[in-house]
């Protein structure tokens, strides 16, 4: 399971910036004017995971593979965006492609950095992008809905699906998301979120985008951020992406110790993901042999099968058993071999709910 994050927000909040900090790379031109980024940069980039690498030394293999997070910066969005303004709907578009969102929200102030507004307001910023991204969803429903009310007339089995957009318009009317939606894991409505890839229908992480000297305590505008995430349900982060792109070139090692000299645990890298994960409930598990030690993503609750699946569709049509043992475990008692001697790998079938952490093997067959 590829997890894809699109970047967005005002222009020159610091996405381009923020994007390649996260990614390492150059990628994303940035400039000192609106829409310096047209087309969308894409970027794909190894989930940190110390695990991997723990037990990587273990089973010393030929290969490791992390999992992977794609990146899109997405150009800066404007009031009107939904109608076409600064090319919205384009950019609109790109953020469908995505199952996450990180909104870059400016948090610093910089007289040398043109911003939309006087100064930055968070609120009104974040208000901004929020209703293009509502007035989006309500256009792309208000088409689909007359489409299946005239096709509802021949089949009587679409009328709940019609309810449904009836009851989704009047809540995006109101100015509410369409994660406000109560019922959120009814089949129906998981069913035509998939189908409409509503934009206001997903997870939302906000990185406050602040200067050096903020990064330690919270200044006015990231309080002001992580209020109105606690309104909406969201993650926060707070990074420097000016300082993170810069520190690109170092050693993991070097940039752990120069963010721990800042007072910061986490890089903006880690923040996104971890939160990302979190928000959309995903969990890893590993794979490990001679050959290749490799993390997996899959969804909080998933049963084995599901997780042979991730490898190979094979493996789930197939599956038969897996073979588990908690990575706290092999690393433990040194891997594998150890492990079973011990005891202490689990033969798991066909209902066993796939934990974080877990070494699996899958016995199939087709």
């Amino acid at each position: 399971m590829a997890l894809s994050i699109g970047i967005v927000g005002l222009p020159n909040v610091g996405k381009s910036t923020t994007f390649n900090a996260l990614t390492k790379a150059q990628n994303a031109a940035v400039a000192n004017y609106p829409f310096c980024t047209i087309e969308p940069n894409r970027a794909v980039v190894p989930v940190p995971d110390p695990r991997v690498d723990k037990i990587a030394a273990i089973a010393k293999p030929e290969k490791v593979t992390h999992a992977t997070v794609e990146f899109v910066d997405i150009a800066g969005l404007v009031k009107g965006a939904s109608q076409g303004e600064g090319l919205g709907n384009q950019f609109l578009a790109n953020i469908r492609e995505t199952a996450a969102i990180v909104h870059v929200v400016r948090c610093f102030e910089d007289e040398n950095v043109v911003h939309v507004s006087a100064r930055p307001n968070p609120r009104d910023d974040i208000e901004v992008i929020n209703t293009e991204l509502m007035l989006a969803d309500l256009q792309q429903l208000e088409n689909r809905l007359a489409r299946i009310e005239r096709q509802a007339h021949h089949d009587k089995k679409l009328q709940p699906t019609v309810e449904l957009a009836h009851r989704l318009k009047a809540l995006l009317e109101t100015g509410k998301p369409v994660a406000a939606y109560p019922d959120q894991e009814s089949e129906l409505f998981r069913a035509f979120n998939n189908e409409m890839r509503f934009l206001t229908g997903k997870k939302v992480i906000f990185a406050a985008n602040v200067n050096e000297a903020d990064l330690a305590a919270d200044n006015e505008y990231v309080q002001q951020v992580r209020a109105i995430a606690a309104e909406q349900g969201a993650e926060v982060v707070k990074l420097c992406a000016r300082l993170e792109e810069e520190m690109a070139g170092l050693s993991d090692e070097e940039r752990a110790e120069f963010l721990a000299s800042l007072g910061v645990e986490e890089s903006g890298l880690e923040q996104v993901i971890h939160k990302g994960y979190h928000a959309l409930g995903l969990i890893s598990f590993f794979t490990a042999g001679p050959k290749e030690v490799r993390a997996w993503t899959v969804r909080r609750g998933a049963k084995a099968p599901q997780a042979a699946g991730e490898i190979h569709t094979d493996f789930e049509r197939g599956f038969i058993r897996a073979e588990v043992i908690p990575y706290e475990v092999y690393v433990r008692l040194g891997g594998e071999a150890a492990a079973k001697a011990a005891g202490a790998m689990r033969v798991e079938g066909k209902e066993y709910v796939v934990q974080d952490g877990d070494v699996m093997h899958f016995r199939f067959n087709v």
